[in-house]
């Protein structure tokens, strides 16, 4: 077995592809290194122009993801793969996971409307789908949520966007509103000016609008006082809680008895 005429005929072969393989690394370095810098400069000149953080992070994932693709094909084309039927197979798997995985179109389409139409962004404080938290991220399929007790929960988009969706941060201030049971034989007027006094003393409580305290029902036991404040959105747990803690240090600085339901029986 002639080693050397062997050798003659696969070192042009060896050298060839070793060029390949040189050559899509260096594509593969240079073009990660191209494609991490269009996306900085891309996010430094959309933060220049103030766009929305939210967008910002949108559009950044979608050009980062395409360009990735672009040099995927690059790759390929070193190795001598014909690109232009490499592009029509990603068509028809893209085409057939389409078909498959309609959602996660749907979830991404959502999201560009969400974008569009910016019922919400990333900070924002909402109600949709079942869950209230703080906006972290909206993303290409799915919107991320921080609730108050540190649940982090993601939402499809298209759930999220055909839902009610409730921005608490929108608004200048939002009303809370508990309400306090009195005994019969409690005087009203007393209790309401009691707790005007205490509610305007809750840290958060806005002076305008005032708060609002009245008689919202009658109950067996006694009339009921519904307390309404006004408060920033960013205060509203801490209000709420602190209107709790005024009905019961009112109720027990006045002495107000335990409401309870009495009846009067006679006898024919």
């Amino acid at each position: 077995m002639d080693f050397v005429k062997i050798w003659e005929q696969v070192q042009p072969i060896i050298i060839q592809y070793s060029l390949r393989v040189i050559g899509a690394i260096v594509v593969w370095v240079v073009g990660r290194w191209v494609i991490s810098l269009i996306v900085r400069l891309l996010r430094r000149a959309l933060m220049a122009r103030e766009v929305d953080p939210t967008l910002q992070k949108y559009l950044g994932s979608i050009v980062s993801v395409g360009l990735n693709v672009l040099l995927a094909i690059a790759i390929l084309a070193q190795f001598g793969i014909e690109t232009t039927s490499f592009a029509a197979l990603i068509a028809a798997a893209g085409l057939a996971i389409g078909t498959a995985w309609g959602g996660l179109l749907a979830n991404f389409a959502a999201g560009a409307f969400l974008l569009v139409l910016r019922p919400f962004r990333v900070g924002d404080v909402i109600g949709a789908a079942g869950t209230v938290g703080v906006v972290e991220e909206i993303g290409l399929f799915a919107t991320t949520l921080m609730t108050p007790d540190g649940i982090r929960t993601f939402i499809g988009n298209n759930k999220l966007f055909g839902d009610n969706i409730q921005n608490y941060t929108d608004t200048p201030y939002r009303r809370m509103e508990r309400t306090m049971q009195l005994a019969n034989g409690v005087d009203v007027d007393d209790a309401i000016e009691r707790l005007g006094k205490a509610g305007a003393a809750i840290p958060g409580v806005l002076a305008q609008p005032a708060p609002l305290i009245g008689v919202s029902d009658y109950t067996l036991s006694g009339p009921v006082l519904s307390i309404r404040p006004y408060c920033k959105p960013a205060d509203a747990l801490a209000v709420q809680a602190s209107i709790n803690e005024v009905v019961r240090r009112v109720s027990k600085e006045a002495g107000y008895p335990a409401p309870e339901v009495a009846y009067v029986v006679r006898q024919a």
